[in-house]
């Protein structure tokens, strides 16, 4: 079992009037809605890798993070089983969310280039991150009903980002879950940099996932992604300094 006590279970729903981004966050922390899922990321939790011994796994659903009056959305896949699935705060405690907020850091999006913990003092200005599937999945990779079941979840973090201009999507996967909820159709071909423009006008900004494949490899670099960025703060109309927001 997972050391964290259990909250109570809670289905994913399309949210309603008076639904909040905080409310969104504890429904996801409580959803056991995918029992594939939920087995293991407690299994996960429990065993730990060697490195996380003496660390308490979250070991549950991982919600969104960063700014709510965010004009920028930075979209993943899911939670790494030791990152986030440990840390309980999505793209925190790996090294594809070093590669990311150390990027957001130098656009000026985040108040320090390390996550390392949820309590360790990150803090975002004009952006959200967050990822499809909530919960960390085998092998990485979530079933097409795991992924139907959350997108509720997602569907209200999008609506209540209400001054959202831009959706970084960082991979295939996010490519089509937001080509999908922004109801951008033909769906175009993903690529690095690729824009999209949705219906509303939101503007879907394509960039290689910063996962370890990609950054071993060369395939995304470093100023690849912040090419990405540099990109999506232009796009969303907001002043290019470089200079991160404080910490208060």
């Amino acid at each position: 079992m997972v050391s964290t006590p259990r909250a109570p279970h809670r289905t994913p729903s399309a949210g309603a009037a008076g639904d909040s981004l905080a409310a969104v966050a504890a429904d996801v922390a409580a959803c056991r809605s995918c029992p594939r899922l939920v087995a293991w990321r407690e299994r996960v939790a429990e065993e730990k890798r060697a490195a996380f011994r003496a660390e308490t796994y979250w070991g549950r659903g991982v919600p969104g993070f960063g700014d709510p009056a965010a004009r920028i959305l930075v979209l993943g896949l899911a939670p790494a089983a030791h990152g986030a699935n440990r840390t309980g705060r999505v793209f925190t405690g790996d090294r594809s969310g070093d590669w990311l907020y150390r990027a957001m850091y130098r656009a000026g999006l985040a108040n320090q280039p390390t996550s390392h913990a949820a309590d360790d003092g990150l803090r975002l200005a004009g952006a959200w991150v967050t990822a499809p599937v909530k919960c960390a999945p085998p092998d990485n990779a979530p079933l097409p009903a795991e992924r139907d079941t959350c997108r509720p979840f997602l569907h209200r973090e999008l609506a209540l980002l209400a001054d959202l201009r831009v959706v970084v999507c960082l991979g295939g996967f996010a490519h089509q879950i937001a080509c999908q909820e922004l109801g951008v159709r033909p769906r175009p071909r993903f690529a690095h940099l690729g824009e999209a423009v949705a219906p509303g006008g939101v503007v879907l900004l394509g960039s290689f996932h910063p996962s370890q494949q990609n950054t071993f490899t060369g395939r995304l670099t470093e100023p690849m992604l912040d090419a990405v960025f540099v990109r999506a703060v232009e796009l969303a109309g907001m002043a290019a300094t470089g200079a991160a927001p404080s910490s208060g």
